[in-house]
Parts: C-alpha cells; structure tokens; sequence
C-alpha cells in the first residue's frame, strides 16, 4: 500500500473488510494504493467505518441489501460478486440469496437478475469449494 500509515478509520474499515472476507483488506488497499495514496482511507472510511459501522442495522442485513441494490443496479458485476461472497460470510444463506434475486427480478427486471444469478452461482460454487 502506498500510504504512510493507517489512521484509527481506516484500521476499523479494513477490520469490517476482514469480516466480510478473509484477505480482502489487503487486495483492496493493494489495489486502491495504486490508483492514489489515499484512496483507501477516502472510500474504505467513507464505506465501510462511517456507514457500514452504524448502529441500527446488523452487518447480515446491510449485506443482504447491498447485493440486491449491486443485483438491480446491473453495473457492478465484481462487487456483485465480492458481496454474494461477503452475504454468505455474513450467515445470509442460499435460500436468502435466491430470494433477494426473485425481488431483483420484479423491481428492476429479468437481466439485472440473471447477472445476479451468475453472481450467485460463482458464490455457491466458492462457498462448496
């Protein structure tokens, strides 16, 4: 990582990303520190310590909303994909999954669910790996 030392707000964003899924912290500050020394404590902050920290809605929950907004977006499909990952990581079980792509599929429509689907499949086929 290209930035001199991790401030107390990047420390507890990367711990959330660490439960999410296991070695995440370090691809993600690998990967922002080469775009700009501090993007990861703008966006990782930003994201997981000032919203995701919150009090008001468990880490399960939020995982469960955020894959169906990226699920009815259709225009993130690898953090789609991170976050099937982190849902299941989380305790959001298949059947839950499956659900919440049934509901992708009545409010933002069939595409937006079937790149879900792949989304999901990719998650299933980890998680039995």
């Amino acid at each position: 990582m290209n930035q001199k030392s991790n401030s107390p707000r990047l420390e507890k964003a990367l711990e959330v990303l660490a439960r999410l899924e296991e070695g995440a912290p370090q691809r993600v500050t690998e990967n922002l520190g080469k775009f700009a020394p501090d993007a990861a404590e703008v966006i990782l902050g930003f994201a997981f310590t000032d919203v995701l920290s919150r009090d008001g809605i468990d880490l399960k929950t939020r995982e469960m909303l955020t894959v169906a907004m990226l699920g009815a977006m259709g225009t993130a499909p690898e953090q789609l994909d991170f976050h099937m990952r982190a849902a299941m990581n989380c305790g959001v079980s298949r059947e839950e999954i499956i659900e919440i792509i049934y509901q992708i599929s009545v409010y933002a429509g069939v595409p937006a669910a079937m790149n879900a689907i792949t989304s999901a499949k990719k998650a299933f086929a980890k998680a039995d790996a």
